[in-house]
């Protein structure tokens, strides 16, 4: 009998709150943002990014609107650290953008971290150390007294090597590494002595960040203990509370929201959540989440797949197609119910002035971050009539009438069966032809020319020139319009009968220009339902062609 592996672990315990608050908040504005991109990020790579990575990096990062980036790690070695001084020296850094850099907390190495960033015109040094049961006593060997004063002794060594620096604005950051499995008390014990050290106030605060190093429970807790922190700090107005949540158990963003819920001010995170083993925070996602709540985020994504195109050169890892917002697919319905619904949405846009977003399926518009419509909806095996009509729409410009969907259905069904593949707009567009006898060769009616005529008693005269099977012939019909006339032109020429059931049309676009498309629901006499389709720069003309591709049709089934 196999062994019951659950055994071995324990739920993570509650968080003694009842009183909690953070359950009823909303998010009305967006954090401070920080990425570690070209930190935690960078670390996860297989191969880190090299100078002009990181160069461009940073680059897309301002761009953005990233206003704090932490840059490195400049103890690591001389590469992280000729990286850090060398972006600090080439004055590339804009005056409103602050860079960080990680260190432990340990005299030498903040030591290190200082010198980097020699010349920056502001700057956050940002020191931790592991504080949970786990790291103290099987990586450390550690009592708490002693964490603690492994952290009060790098927080005076903070305090002293920015005196010696007074032209930089510095700023310190403080993390209870591993606070995700710690005792919550004893997280604000340290954080507490580190405060006593370096003096913030409300208007020169310390930022405490507050980990997930380790997902260990589920997102509420850590809402708990952000909660719970942010009551029980002393000198809370001085301090500013941030998140670093990682992705564990896949709930690095949910844990951040909450995070942000229970009285943070600040997350950081990774574009797309990149990190150490399955990542932390994405704050892609996270950002754009917060379109969906009506609260601008304060980061651009405008043009997400240019910043998707760096990302993934800069890590050489890809960003997933299913991923949130920027995967190439999560706009994209391929089965037949939910093109229906889209295609309805974007219909009930159509001329409206409300500019609230309301589309099934979406969230958010992909417009808004750079997508173009045609890739909403994409046809395959799996898709109904509103996925192929969707794209005629978009690529040909034809709103085929929904009997006519419905008509034209099987024919697109047995092409994606056929091919074994999704269906382009190609693929759809010569199967439409082909099954309508629009604008193709070899068919058994083709209009060469006519001309149409009024008679004294108010009838149509239709005159002209079919080419039957390659052949022209001249005949003639009339009826009370055209389209009569035509149907009595090929019942007495060719003995087709037809009966018309329903009739639409529309332009091609606009402009005096505009091509036009006609649309026929013909009967026969055993009462088979034949579809007609005509495109013709001329309205009336596009008419007549409707009635050919019926009567070939007709003869085609």
């Amino acid at each position: 009998m196999l062994r019951d592996p659950s055994a071995k672990y324990q739920a993570f315990p509650q968080i003694d709150l009842p009183d909690r608050q953070w359950p009823s908040r909303t998010i009305t504005a967006p954090p401070r943002w920080l990425s570690t991109d070209l930190r935690d990020g960078n670390q996860s790579i297989i191969d880190p990014m090299d100078g002009v990575k990181k160069n461009r990096f940073f680059d897309l990062l301002v761009e953005v609107g990233v206003k704090e980036i932490e840059i490195g790690f400049p103890s690591a070695g001389a590469t992280e650290f000729d990286f850090i001084n060398g972006l600090v020296r080439s004055g590339r850094i804009p005056e409103d953008v602050t860079v960080q850099v990680l260190t432990q907390s340990r005299e030498e190495l903040i030591r290190t971290s200082f010198e980097s960033l020699d010349g920056a015109h502001s700057a956050i040094v940002h020191l931790y150390n592991a504080v949970s049961p786990a790291w103290r006593e099987i990586v450390f060997g550690m009592t708490p007294q002693q964490v603690i004063q492994v952290a009060v002794d790098g927080a005076k060594v903070l305090r002293d090597e920015a005196g010696k620096r007074p032209a930089t604005d510095w700023h310190f950051q403080y993390s209870p590494e591993t606070f995700s499995t710690a005792e919550i008390d004893f997280s604000i014990e340290v954080c507490a002595a580190v405060m006593e050290v370096l003096q913030p106030t409300p208007d020169k605060p310390i930022i405490l960040n507050l980990p997930a190093t380790v997902e260990a429970a589920t997102p509420n807790i850590y809402a708990d203990q952000i909660e719970y922190f942010c009551r029980h700090l002393p000198n809370r107005e001085s301090a500013v509370i941030s998140l670093h949540t990682h992705n564990d158990r896949g709930t690095g963003v949910a844990a951040a929201e909450l995070g942000l819920m229970a009285g943070a001010d600040r997350v950081e995170g990774c574009l797309f959540g990149n990190g150490e083993r399955t990542g932390n925070c994405c704050l892609v996602t996270m950002a754009l989440n917060m379109y969906t709540q009506g609260v601008h985020p304060g980061l651009d994504f405008s043009d997400i797949d240019r910043v998707i195109e760096t990302v993934e050169y800069c890590n050489q890892l890809p960003v997933h197609q299913r991923h949130p917002y920027g995967g190439e697919l999560v706009y994209t319905a391929f089965s037949g119910s939910h093109q229906d619904a889209i295609k309805k949405g974007f219909g009930a846009r159509e001329g409206q002035n409300d500019e609230r977003w309301r589309v099934p399926y979406l969230p958010i518009d992909p417009a808004d971050i750079g997508r173009n419509y045609e890739a909403v909806i994409r046809v395959n095996s799996q898709s109904g009539k509103g996925g192929f009509a969707w794209v005629l729409e978009q690529d040909q410009g034809l709103k085929l009438p929904k009997k006519m969907q419905a008509d034209f259905s099987p024919y697109v069904q047995d092409m994606a069966d056929k091919l074994g593949r999704e269906l382009n707009a190609e693929d759809i567009w010569q199967t439409f032809r082909t099954a309508y006898h629009v604008q193709t060769p070899n068919k058994r009616f083709q209009l060469v020319s006519y001309e149409e005529s009024r008679a004294a008693d108010g009838t149509r005269l239709f005159a002209g020139t079919i080419a039957v099977e390659g052949k022209e012939q001249s005949v003639s019909g009339r009826g009370n319009g055209l389209i009569s006339s035509v149907m009595a032109t090929l019942r007495e020429a060719f003995g087709v009968e037809l009966e018309v059931v329903d009739y639409t049309e529309h332009a091609l676009g606009t402009g005096t220009d505009a091509n036009a498309a006609a649309y026929l629901d013909c009967r026969t006499p055993d009462g088979r339902t034949v579809w007609g389709c005509g495109i013709d720069e001329d309205v009336a003309t596009a008419s007549v062609r409707a009635v050919l591709s019926a009567a070939n049709g007709a003869l085609h089934t």
